[in-house]
């Protein structure tokens, strides 16, 4: 019953800190190795008009939902002008505003933005609108619009279907009557032809809408607003490209805005036209997935270590690490049967070896322990009692690590300095322990204790300095509950120690010699 209990509890450990790292890769884009980088898009928007020396206002419709991407931060640039942000029904707007507008002005938007699969599909899933009404069409374009519609119906199965098929007939190369009254010599890459396409679909009681957007390509720096049809088949919204019914949006599509109102507004001014402009550098993946988590309010952005202070970042980047240095000292000494001072006291060696580095920490080590056992036997001879004699050590320790930085000082040896981050109780604890190990079993058995602590502690050093592993225990501190699964197995395990089997081989040498051959 209990095997069954471990085993069960190591399975719902390992299921959680599983589930929660996978949630953190596949929604937040937390990347598992460092150094990776990903795409980040800088779009920036150049407004320019000529002012009447009187109070201007300029409004920029901006993005709200941008579509396969999520905006990670935006910058407003406008000397002397006041700014306002209005957002009414998913629709954003820049109001810039001025008192007195004389000559050319210039006016900056900029947004960054990082790729998101999760961003696309949240902007889409929004709530069905009301049919639109029929219009009341005039001849020749009402016969015109009726005759097309029944047209398309007929080789149609859906509305998706409906429109793409109306758009492959409406963009023909050679149209009939009824196209060429419909399209009435507009150019199919123009917003107006964009808005006689929802005109003529509410003929049909299909609800469609303008949306203005970027193809955000490397090849270009400077891209074009495209004007794109949406429509909603009472589920979901879906682009068509107006110019061939082609279902969807080009890919790095940024939607800019939404709906038919102007995307530029100016009061007061002449001459106003807005340019885009865009450029792509590469970001820490990492930086990128945190960002992204922010803007997005995800729920997984509470369980990341970056919104504590950095001094305190600074700490858990350590302590983190720490249980993997138990786990090397709970292998070394359960499965392999390694020998050691005590039970943590090589984790703490190994954390003093991220200071001094692993020769001089190992160099240093040894030097304190002899000394400071040959200084416990001496303390020996005079028969003091234990805590005082714990205190004495202590001192000379003490004085010990005091000595060896002035030396550094005078050599130049700079690793001298870390030797106070030392563990000195630690240090003085493991020197009684192999006293007391020496008096009683001899000093092979103390040296081997001694040897066997550096040993592990030098292990845990290479492994707690490991840095993909320093990346993932920063990033996923869940794999703590994985490290808990692990212990709890290792707990209920009840075989043999790889010493065991060294110690013990001419005992199994033996017997297998005298087993009788058939």
């Amino acid at each position: 019953m209990k095997r069954a209990h471990a085993l069960l509890l190591a399975a719902v450990l390992i299921a959680g800190g599983g589930g929660l790292m996978f949630l953190k890769v596949s929604r937040l884009g937390l990347p598992l190795l460092p150094g990776q980088t990903a795409p980040v898009w800088t779009v920036e928007a150049r407004i320019e008009f000529d002012g009447n020396s009187r109070a201007a206002i300029v409004v920029l419709d901006i993005p709200d939902a941008p579509g396969e991407f999520v905006t990670l931060d935006e910058l407003f640039v406008a000397r002397g002008y006041g700014l306002n942000v209005e957002s009414a029904k998913s629709d954003r707007r820049a109001e810039w505003s001025i008192r007195r507008a004389h000559g050319k002005q210039r006016l900056y938007y900029r947004i960054e933005l990082a790729p998101s699969d999760e961003a696309r599909l949240t902007d889409r899933a929004s709530h069905a609108p009301p049919a639109p009404a029929k219009p009341d069409y005039v001849e020749p374009l009402a016969s015109a619009v009726k005759d097309t519609l029944s047209e398309v119906r007929a080789n149609s199965a859906n509305i998706f279907t409906f429109v793409s098929q109306l758009l492959v007939q409406l963009n023909t190369a050679a149209p009939d009557g009824n196209i060429r009254i419909i399209r009435n010599n507009l150019d199919t890459a123009s917003e107006e032809w964009v808005g006689r396409l929802i005109h003529v679909l509410a003929g049909a009681r299909i609800s469609a809408r303008l949306v203005r957007g970027l193809v955000l390509d490397d090849r270009t720096s400077e891209p074009q607003l495209l004007s794109w049809l949406e429509v909603h088949n009472g589920t979901q919204w879906e682009g068509f490209n107006p110019q061939t019914g082609q279902r969807g949006f080009p890919d790095g599509f940024l939607r800019w805005s939404v709906g038919s109102r102007a995307l530029l507004e100016v009061s007061d001014g002449r001459n106003a036209e807005v340019r885009f402009s865009s450029s792509r550098y590469a970001q820490s993946l990492t930086r990128v997935a945190r960002d992204r988590a922010e803007a997005t309010h995800a729920w997984l952005n509470d369980l990341l270590l970056f919104q504590l202070p950095v001094s305190t970042q600074n700490v858990y980047r350590v302590l983190l690490m720490v249980p993997l240095g138990a786990l090397i000292v709970a292998l070394m000494r359960t499965v392999v049967g390694v020998p050691t001072l005590g039970t943590f006291m090589p984790i703490l060696v190994a954390i003093a070896f991220r200071e001094t580095q692993l020769a001089w920490g190992i160099a240093l080590f040894v030097l304190i322990t002899s000394v400071g056992l040959s200084l416990r036997f001496y303390l020996e001879r005079l028969r003091l009692l234990l805590v005082p004699r714990l205190c004495a050590v202590l001192s000379l320790v003490v004085l010990l690590m005091l000595a060896i930085s002035l030396l550094s000082v005078k050599l130049g040896f700079a690793q001298g300095f870390s030797i106070a981050l030392f563990p000195i109780i630690i240090l003085t604890m493991a020197i009684e322990h192999m006293s007391v190990i020496w008096e009683e079993s001899g000093g092979g058995a103390a040296l081997k204790e001694g040897i066997g602590s550096l040993f592990v502690a030098t292990l845990g050093y290479l492994l707690m300095t490991e840095p993909h592993l320093n990346h993932l225990m920063f990033l996923f501190p869940e794999i703590l509950l994985l490290l808990l699964a692990v212990f709890v197995l290792l707990g209920r395990y009840t075989g043999y120690r790889m010493t065991e089997v060294l110690r013990f081989r001419d005992i199994v040498a033996a017997e297998d010699d005298v087993r009788p051959r058939s």
